[in-house]
C-alpha cells in the first residue's frame, strides 16, 4: 500500500475499491488494525495532540477524508512522481459503500457512537432501510463523558460478546481516534473504523454539504453556516496552520 507523508501522517493513496478490498482482507484473515478517515483538521490537531497522532500513524490505513488532504498529497509527491489521488476517500461515504457489499457478503457490523439513543435507533432504521439485508450484530450510545478503564472493558467484552466482523466508530475527532487505538488490544473484531459525522448524516440529524462544495473543498463552510459558534473559531485556527504547515514541508522537501 503506497502512502504518502503529510505533515507526519502517512496518507494511504487508495480510492475507495482499494479501500474496501483491505476491509475484506482484513475480515477474511481476522487480522485486526484500524482505519482512520482524515480531513485537514485531524492533522493539523495531530500536532499538538500525541495520542492522536499515534492512532493516525498507527492505523492500518489512514484515509484523505478531504479534499485539502488530497491536494496536499499530490503537491508533495509532485517531485517524486508515482502514483497521484484523483479523489478523496471520505468516511461517510465509505461507510455507505461497506454497507452495500456487507449487505451482499454478510460481514456483521457494530455501532459504536451517535449523539443520543435516538440518533443511533435512527441510523439504524436508515441503514437496514437503504441496505436490506445488512446484519447490524449491536450498537451502543456510549455518555459523553470520558468512559473509565473498567467502562472500555465492560464495552469490549459487550462488542467481542456481538462477533462483530466491522466495528464503525461515531464519536467525533479526536475521541474516535484515541478511542480505537485504547481498544484495540481489548476487542477481537478485525476492522474498527471512525468515521467521524457519518452517524450524523446517515441518520438524517445533520444535512451534508452540496457536492458541488465536497468536490472544491468547501465542506468547512458548510459546516460553519450549520454551526456558527462552534465551527467558525475551529475552522479560523485549523485551515491556516494546514496551509502552512504544508507550504513548509513543500519548501523543506524541495531543499538538496
Amino acid at each position: 500500500m503506497r502512502r504518502r507523508d503529510v505533515l507526519g501522517v502517512p496518507i494511504a493513496l487508495v480510492d475507495y475499491a482499494r479501500a474496501l478490498d483491505v476491509i475484506d482482507a482484513m475480515v477474511a484473515r481476522r487480522e485486526r488494525g484500524w482505519i482512520c478517515a482524515a480531513p485537514a483538521m485531524s492533522l493539523v490537531t495531530a500536532q499538538n495532540d500525541p495520542l492522536l497522532m499515534a492512532a493516525l500513524r498507527g492505523a492500518t490505513l489512514t484515509l484523505p477524508d478531504g479534499m485539502p488532504v488530497v491536494w496536499a498529497a499530490n503537491l508533495l509527491g509532485r517531485r517524486s512522481g508515482g502514483e497521484r489521488l484523483d479523489d478523496r476517500v471520505y468516511g461517510p461515504d465509505l461507510m455507505r459503500y461497506h454497507c452495500q457489499r456487507a449487505a451482499r457478503n454478510g460481514q456483521r457490523v457494530w455501532l459504536y457512537g451517535g449523539h443520543d439513543d435516538d440518533a443511533l435507533a435512527a441510523l439504524e432504521a436508515s441503514l437496514l432501510r437503504d441496505h436490506p439485508g445488512l446484519r447490524i450484530v449491536g450498537s451502543w450510545s456510549p455518555p459523553h463523558s470520558a468512559p473509565t478503564a473498567a467502562e472500555d472493558c465492560e464495552i469490549a467484552e459487550r462488542i467481542d460478546a456481538d462477533a462483530p466482523d466491522v466495528v464503525w466508530v461515531g464519536l467525533g475527532m479526536p475521541k474516535q481516534e484515541r478511542w480505537m487505538a485504547r481498544l484495540r488490544p481489548l476487542l477481537e473484531a478485525p476492522v474498527l473504523c471512525g468515521v467521524g459525522a457519518a452517524f450524523d448524516f446517515h441518520a438524517g440529524r445533520v444535512a451534508q454539504a452540496p457536492r458541488w462544495m465536497q468536490e472544491r473543498g468547501l465542506e468547512w463552510a458548510h459546516r460553519v453556516v450549520q454551526q456558527p459558534r462552534r465551527q467558525l473559531p475551529r475552522y479560523l485556527r485549523s485551515n491556516p496552520r494546514f496551509v502552512v504547515g504544508v507550504a513548509r514541508q513543500y519548501l523543506r522537501e524541495r531543499r538538496p
